[in-house]
């Protein structure tokens, strides 16, 4: 099974419940790469969930470190750690990427991983159709 690396959005989305966002397809694929440990999240996605809450921007049922202490317990998930790869490629995307930093580590994440990034990102999507990563829409 390929690894699935889960943008900021669909990983909130699946530990808040909100995961009617997702075909049941999808959150079926999701919860199978869990069980087999191929579900990931970036480094980043730790930071910028947690900007989003401060600035009101989404909410989660608890206090923000509580909320992601228990939200990677999860079953299967686990951190794909920023290297020093993922960081230089972050600024060296082909194909004239946007500047978003969370966007570009995450991005430079999926495709140092060969991971397919699950999201609903419509530029991340885009550069996925120009074959630039491997993206599967939420």
């Amino acid at each position: 099974m390929t690894l699935l690396l889960l943008d900021t959005h669909v990983w909130i989305w699946l530990m808040e419940g909100g995961e009617g966002s997702l075909s049941g397809r999808l959150r079926s694929r999701i919860l199978a790469a869990g069980q087999q440990d191929r579900l990931r999240i970036a480094a980043i996605t730790l930071w910028e969930a947690s900007m989003l809450e401060a600035k009101g921007r989404v909410r989660l049922g608890k206090d923000c470190l509580a909320w992601v202490n228990e939200a990677l317990t999860a079953p299967g998930i686990s951190i794909a750690p920023l290297t020093l790869e993922i960081a230089v490629e972050s600024n060296h995307l082909p194909g004239g990427f946007h500047g978003d930093p969370a966007d570009r580590l995450i991005v430079a994440t999926a495709r140092r991983l060969d991971a397919s990034l699950v999201t609903k990102d419509e530029r991340i999507l885009e550069y996925s159709r120009k074959g630039f990563v491997k993206a599967l829409q939420a």
